[in-house]
């Protein structure tokens, strides 16, 4: 099963709006097959691994992240397909909680004598997939939250300077995590002040850009940003909420948004996106977008860089003046940290909260912008 994880981690950031499915197949203890969903509209894991395997897959063992799909859609379903191979026995690490599947793909290789076992690394195989399952389930895409700030909080000095906050093991581990996303986001402040790429730039030009996405409730930015003239092969999306669009170059894209307190609706927002089959969202920045996004509770996970420097003023990425009391601040949960050169990479997930409001809504402020 740690094989079919690596292959699964191979499609991360390139099969949405699928999710990311590795898959094994083992014969008298030699793996036989293995493959990986590589897009959508492309063979499934399972496909790929038969394939591979031929004829040897009569009476092994298949390990997958992810329950065997039952339905027809762009490609046929793999349970059946591991049936006609003579595949005896399939290890399954996360159930789909597609309505589609959620059970019916090892129902039906139960029902053809196919043995099933469920389970096995469920923990890591449900980790891999958390962005399409919140996708799945909820109708939104998957929200991590990126901040670079320094130890007292800070992401850029009083004047708007933010370059760089963080050292550059960070911002390396930032373009391999824009590698694995469906999308990349920012504010008008942070469009402003920064003018990043947001391009995913790794070592011998590998990886790939994520669809770059803008906050601009009044349409009011310039055609000269980085983001709208730099050749990428992501295309660039603004949302605003603008009575009249205006031409902003050959690949950008404009889409109207609902208007919120202060700004556009996220929610609308979140929505939208996911009807263009954005999974997993990065917020990049900048400050009032972060906490917007904190305070509508619309983040999944919160990854928190923090360089060994103070400010002693500036810039605050957390917004707003908070809760009266320490009981109601907002708790991480699983939380893990990590160094990365001279910072520290904190990670987690926020804990539910019982009433959040989102009056920041599409507000920004100048952010790291990476």
């Amino acid at each position: 099963m740690r094989l079919a994880l690596e292959e699964a981690s191979l499609g991360l950031g390139r099969t949405a709006p699928n999710p990311a499915v590795g898959a094994v197949l083992v014969r008298g203890g030699r793996v036989v097959g293995r493959g990986h969903h590589a897009r959508a509209g492309s063979p499934h894991a399972e496909i790929e691994a038969l394939r591979r395997a031929g004829t040897r897959a009569r009476g092994a063992d298949l390990y997958t992240t992810l329950e065997p799909c039952d339905h027809f859609g762009r490609t046929p379903p793999c349970s059946v397909a591991v049936i006609e191979a003579g595949v005896r026995r399939v290890h399954v690490g996360s159930r789909d909680p597609n309505p589609l599947v959620n059970g019916k793909g090892t129902s039906r290789l139960r029902r053809a004598g196919v043995e099933v076992v469920a389970g096995p690394l469920q923990a890591e195989c449900d980790a891999l997939n958390a962005p399409w399952f919140r996708f799945i389930s909820s109708g939104r895409p998957f929200v991590t939250l990126k901040v670079a700030a320094t130890l007292d909080g800070r992401i850029a000095t009083a004047a708007g300077d933010s370059r760089w906050v963080s050292g550059p093991e960070a911002r390396a581990w930032v373009h391999r995590l824009r590698d694995r996303v469906d999308a990349v986001l920012v504010g008008r402040g942070t469009a402003l002040a920064d003018d990043p790429r947001l391009t995913t730039r790794l070592p011998g030009g590998a990886g790939r850009d994520p669809l770059r996405v803008v906050l601009d409730t009044e349409l009011q930015l310039p055609a000269t940003l980085r983001l709208f003239r730099q050749r990428s092969k992501a295309r660039t999306l603004v949302l605003h909420a603008a009575r009249r669009e205006r031409d902003l170059g050959p690949r950008v894209d404009l889409l109207r948004c609902a208007r919120g307190p202060g700004g556009l609706d996220l929610g609308d927002v979140l929505a939208r996106l996911a009807a263009r089959g954005v999974v997993h969202l990065l917020v990049e920045g900048g400050g009032a977008v972060a906490a917007s996004f904190l305070a509508a509770g619309l983040v999944d996970r919160l990854a928190l860089v923090l360089a060994p420097r103070v400010l002693g003023g500036g810039l605050s990425w957390s917004g707003a003046a908070g809760p009266a009391r320490m009981s109601e601040a907002l708790r991480l949960r699983e939380l893990t940290v990590e160094r990365l050169g001279d910072d520290l990479l904190v990670q987690g997930a926020p804990a539910p909260a019982a009433t959040r409001g989102s009056a920041l809504a599409g507000v920004d402020l100048p952010g790291p912008g990476h």
